[in-house]
């Protein structure tokens, strides 16, 4: 008799590194295929789902201890069909199933275990399971002989428990209550709601938000508090910002040693991180900090931008141009076994081995709180334990000769780190995470004047194009892993990327990024724009046909890529033929009784309706390039939801741009503002309302300030004044 494919583990097949991690278990693992389906269906057994990703600790964990043992495989592949799926690569199937959890247990992470009918419908959910019961927790092994048990002898029970979860996450996950009601969107009040909540989960304390551990990141609400007190004139937004980046930048979320951030920290104070790096949160965290250099020209912010993107420029870069996913929390330790953060802990032998000057190592021990005690394990993190000033006067140098010591010092550390087993790399280029490191490069590359880091945004923005786009179709790849490219784009690898793109256009004035970024936007709106609906899917209209077709409304990990979207859409929407905004006010007026209910897990879409409402700073240049002191200027000046544009100084010039971006007509944008006598000219509008043509940078940050009311409070671009807004901060560590 021949054998079925299911008969084997086929994970070798796969480009996923996370899959391949697991294709020489005794498992029969199945990637999510049809074949899988076929053959729960013919052999009418229950489906083993398992979701996790390459640097998941747990996930190795689970595959240790049960994935690996022949007795547990041996109930697997008799009683069930196991499928084990990369959450980076199918964040669709992730999110349907980990919705179904977080309804039925109130809690969710990975690694995700769903079992599902044949129809992929789950009726048993949870994350981790040891193998034998321990501590509360059901044993994997005794769980798969209930549940084979349960499907056997209580069908009729498992299947409609199956049917009812399956309708639950299709009500969460397609809801869609304002549609066709004459709803109007939300106004900028949801950007103060979004404040003051932010506000009221503020630790005052260590900074950040939440009183206990674990301590995420949260970019987003840090950018809306920026621009929240920057309407408002309230002091304390900002301020509870400003101290989120204080302690990121100086507890153990942050590499103190080679740069960028770790995933989150499991304490209340920012000591100790869960290890991993992952792509997004190196594009995002930067961006805040960013805007936070903006706000108060503090040095040390632009110095962990610069340090951040060179770490992703030196670890997670592929040769040609894009940017690899995820660095792991394990590597080898002394003894050879796996350990978390074992790459980057330290303690004073170390130290002392790596540095031959004992003054610096002591002083680097300072710095960073390097005891014999240590705060992890018997070793340390490295946090920012003593300040420039406090260490000058315990070991008798100047603040000068300090910073000088300390920074051979962290050479040094990094040198002797770099002999270290490192961390696995999962080395897929994800198009929708590329372009959120794109945004990243290119926003800082304008903000702290460093053209290189303007190149590598376009470089990777040309790789990622050349690579995962068919600009024949109009359709965009997710994958790209060693010359192999798969699966379908979502709504997030569409809205991330051509927002990228515009950002590239920003900061070059090559309208080639502009192309492409309609392009992506074009997409968006045949494929994801359900217009009866009132919403957009985070599944293409032609995709794979999943038990439910959600949409991802909340920020979470990564922005919402709904938010993104429509962020995208009302940027291009003075560029285009079509009514992108108005597909950014419908979804938005679609949920807005959600967005307002709670606006803590919807900032992104709250931004959003803030740009709406206010419209965004245009500033439009036109000539053969924009001049390096206006770029400068209006690079490192806080003007939130500032669109630069670039066009020819003539209307001849102008014509084969339009052709170029498959546009009828000169868009409102442009039209009109061509080049006056005296060289190159700047315009600056808001809401249909622009000042004169001008020739001087500041005489169009002046109008942006002053020059129209935009709702009261302190105006973009408060930085132009020449004040040193960095003294109404906290105090800096640094």
């Amino acid at each position: 008799m021949e054998s079925s494919p299911t008969d084997r583990n086929r994970l070798d097949e796969e480009e996923s590194p996370y899959l391949r991690q697991h294709a020489d278990n005794p498992v029969n693992w199945q990637p999510w295929d049809e074949v899988a389906f076929e053959a729960a269906r013919e052999r009418d057994v229950p489906i083993f789902l398992s979701i996790g990703y390459s640097a998941c600790h747990w996930c190795h964990v689970m595959e240790e201890e049960s994935f690996s043992d022949d007795e547990v495989a041996d109930a697997l592949n008799e009683n069930f069909v196991p499928i084990k799926v990369d959450r980076e690569e199918r964040p669709d199937v992730d999110s349907i199933y980990m919705t179904v959890c977080q309804l039925v247990t109130g809690r969710g992470g990975w690694p995700l275990s769903a079992w599902l009918t044949p129809e992929r419908k789950p009726f048993y959910v949870g994350t981790y399971f040891p193998k034998e019961a321990r501590q509360g927790q059901p044993g994997f092994l005794e769980l798969l002989s209930d549940i084979g048990r349960s499907w056997e002898r209580e069908r009729e029970e498992v299947e409609n428990r199956a049917e009812q979860w399956t309708d639950a996450a299709r009500d969460r996950l397609e809801e869609t209550p304002g549609a066709d009601d004459g709803t109007e969107p939300p106004t900028s009040d949801l950007l103060e709601s979004v404040a003051e909540a932010a506000l009221q989960s503020a630790d005052r304390e260590h900074g950040g938000f939440s009183s206990g551990g674990p301590k995420f990141p949260q970019p987003a609400r840090i950018r809306a508090l920026f621009r929240a007190s920057e309407r408002t004139g309230r002091e304390p937004f900002k301020e509870v910002g400003l101290e989120a980046l204080e302690a990121m930048a100086a507890g153990g979320l942050y590499d103190h040693v080679g740069g960028g951030f770790h995933r989150y920290c499991v304490d209340a104070d920012w000591t100790v991180p869960h290890f991993e790096k992952m792509l997004y949160d190196n594009a995002e965290i930067p961006r805040a900090f960013v805007e936070g250099y903006r706000l108060t020209g503090e040095r040390r912010y632009a110095e962990v931008v610069r340090e951040s993107l060179e770490f992703v420029e030196r670890e997670m870069s592929h040769d040609d141009g894009g940017f690899f996913s995820t660095l792991d929390a394990e590597s080898e330790d002394e003894s050879g076994d796996r350990e978390e953060g074992a790459f980057y802990v330290w303690t004073p032998e170390t130290v002392g081995e790596a540095i031959e000057d004992d003054l610096e190592a002591d002083l680097a021990c300072a710095r960073y709180g390097i005891t014999e005690s240590g705060n992890f394990e018997g070793q340390t993190v490295l946090t920012i334990s003593k300040g420039v000033e406090e260490l000058g006067e315990e070991f008798d140098l100047t603040p000068t000769e300090v910073e000088e010591r300390l920074e051979s010092a962290r050479q040094t550390l990094f040198l002797a780190r770099e002999n270290r087993p490192r961390p696995p790399r999962d080395e897929k280029v994800l198009a929708g995470w590329n372009g959120l490191m794109i945004s990243a490069f290119a926003d800082a590359g304008l903000a702290l004047d460093a053209e290189e880091f303007v190149d590598r945004a376009v470089e990777a923005c040309e790789f990622v194009r050349e690579e995962l786009w068919n600009a024949d179709t109009g359709r965009l790849a997710r994958r790209y892993r060693d010359g192999s490219v798969g699966i379908d784009g979502y709504l997030e690898d569409y809205a991330f990327l051509g927002r990228g793109a515009l950002d590239c256009y920003q900061a070059t004035g090559d309208p080639e990024h502009l192309a492409f970024a309609l392009d992506l936007a074009r997409t968006i709106e045949a494929e994801f724009f359900d217009a009866d609906r009132g919403t957009l899917y985070f599944t293409p209209e032609s995709g794979e046909s999943l038990v439910t077709r959600p949409q991802e409304l909340g920020d979470q990990s990564t922005p919402s890529a709904t938010g993104v979207a429509c962020e995208l859409l009302c940027a291009l929407d003075p560029f285009a033929d079509d009514d992108f905004s108005g597909i950014a006010e419908t979804v938005l007026a679609t949920h807005r009784n959600r967005l307002e209910a709670n606006s803590l897990e919807h900032v992104t879409l709250s931004l959003v309706a803030d740009r709406l409402e206010q419209g965004a700073l245009e500033l439009t240049v036109a000539a053969d390039a924009v001049p390096e002191e206006w770029r400068r200027r209006i690079g490192e000046t806080y003007l939130p939801d500032r669109l630069l544009t670039r066009r020819p100084p003539t209307e001849k010039g102008l014509e084969a741009w339009l052709d170029d971006l498959g546009l009828s007509e000169t868009p409102p944008i442009w039209a009109g503002r061509e080049a006056r006598e005296g060289g190159a000219t700047i315009y600056a509008c808001r809401d249909r309302t622009c000042s004169a043509p001008l020739h001087d940078v500041g005489d169009a940050l002046e109008w942006a300030e002053s020059g129209i009311d935009v709702g009261g409070g302190a105006g973009p671009g408060d930085d132009a004044s020449g004040e040193d807004p960095s003294e109404d901060g906290p105090e800096s560590p640094f």
